[in-house]
């Protein structure tokens, strides 16, 4: 089979990207030919593909929408705009790439913001069936998260109300200019009926595919296909230990429950490690909010997920605090694979995959008295999180294989491209 694979970064950046590679190399070596299309990037893994790839909306540098700001230019500027709506550059690019490679189908992970849906349509009209894995509510709602930044809250107000909700609050980066582009996007998407031209919708979370239903997406065209963990890519000979730490790995972000989070270890005994990027301004607010306070908290940075891995192998636990919906953190499956039980908040895909008190525990989220419960719990009963940590592996190993994600994965390739044909 041939396989166009589609993301707006080929590089390694965060969980959606570690799925891509990762993927990509699984159907290589099950025989067939995967070929990535992407944005040009100074940061981009090398591949003969690259001089066709979509071009950068700035410099070919820019990581996070941030970055994009930074730039006065006005042609970066209306290029980062038709990007978010609908980009007629991308149309012609990708239409061009697909009739040179002709595959069997496009695999998307995600386009919105740098992209564009207009690559929908250009496989629509070559006939080339389009399967798109959903790694968050971009395609319902104008806030990708569902998570209204402003109060620091879940909102569905746009998904069982109006998406225009959403410029009055100003959802999107506090603007109510960016605010309304983005319901102007998944406004053209309706007007050019993106989702009928979808073949199909992948999901790792029944959760997030509920949510989909409850948007009116077509029942028939949504495939729970649990998401994978490849073994290949853990350090050899890495020792698992249970040692005196907890650790988060992840975004520091407010909707990733981190003021919860440290809420639950001041004032204790226990040590936090936390890794992640994270903006300045955030993380001065957060160093700022725990002066004087009395904790053993640590903020290590950003790192890969090789450097990770030296921590995930020691620590006694993980913590996932989110308040917005996640949809299923690769910190889960990795704690897991790496015989950790998980703490996490119970909400969304987080309490679908954790077994509470056997393969970690929940606790109510927002509720900083329950965590350190919880927290409390595990490092006085470190015999329970290596067995719930073993739980967790056993638990991983069944539901999170390579074999049976890949199994899935293509019998809804099989199913679509049959029907397209």
């Amino acid at each position: 089979m041939k396989i166009v694979l589609v993301n707006y970064r080929y590089f390694f950046s965060g969980g959606p990207e570690r799925y891509m590679f990762n993927i990509k190399q699984i159907l290589e070596d099950k025989g067939h030919l995967v070929i990535p299309y992407s944005i040009q990037h100074k940061l981009n893994v090398k591949s003969e593909y690259e001089k066709e790839f979509l071009s950068p909306i700035g410099k070919g540098e820019e990581v996070y929408f941030s970055d994009v700001q930074k730039n006065k230019s006005l042609s970066a500027r209306w290029k980062g705009f038709t990007r978010m709506v609908y980009s007629t550059e991308a149309r012609k690019s990708f239409k061009k790439f697909l009739k040179k490679h002709n595959p069997d189908i496009v695999y998307i992970l995600y386009y919105q913001n740098k992209i564009s849906c207009s690559i929908v349509d250009a496989a629509y009209e070559m006939g080339i069936p389009v399967v798109h894995r959903i790694s968050d509510y971009s395609l319902v709602v104008p806030c990708s998260m569902m998570y209204n930044q402003n109060k620091r809250c879940l909102c569905e107000e746009c998904l069982y109300g109006s998406i225009f909700n959403a410029i009055s609050e100003c959802c999107i980066y506090g603007s109510a200019i960016y605010s309304w582009v983005k319901v102007l996007a998944l406004q053209v998407q309706k007007w050019r009926r993106i989702s009928k031209k979808t073949a199909a919708y992948v999901f790792p979370s029944t959760f997030t595919m509920s949510k989909f239903v409850d948007a009116g997406f077509n029942k028939d065209k949504l495939y729970f296909v649990p998401t994978l963990f490849n073994k290949a890519t853990l350090i050899k000979g890495l020792n698992v230990e249970w040692n005196d730490f907890a650790l988060y790995i992840g975004r520091v972000d407010p909707d990733k429950g981190i003021k919860t989070l440290l809420d639950g270890f001041v004032d204790t005994p226990y040590n936090l490690k936390i890794i992640g990027y994270t903006s300045k301004d955030y993380l001065t607010e957060l160093r700022e909010y725990l002066k004087e306070k009395n904790h053993r908290i640590e903020f290590l940075g950003k790192m890969d997920f090789y450097q990770m891995q030296e921590y995930l192998s020691k620590c006694l636990f993980t913590i996932i605090p989110s308040e917005w919906y996640d949809n299923l953190p690769n910190t889960l499956i990795e704690s897991f694979a790496m015989k950790k039980c998980v703490v996490a908040s119970n909400i969304g895909s987080l309490a679908e995959n954790i077994e509470d008190e056997q393969t970690g525990m929940l606790f109510e989220c927002k509720n900083a008295c329950d965590l350190r419960s919880k927290i409390d719990y595990l490092f006085t009963h470190k015999e329970k999180a290596k067995e719930w940590g073993e739980n967790a592996a056993l638990f991983a190993d069944e539901k999170f294989s390579v074999e049976k994600h890949y199994s899935a994965l293509m019998k809804v390739f099989e199913k679509v491209i049959h029907s397209n044909n």
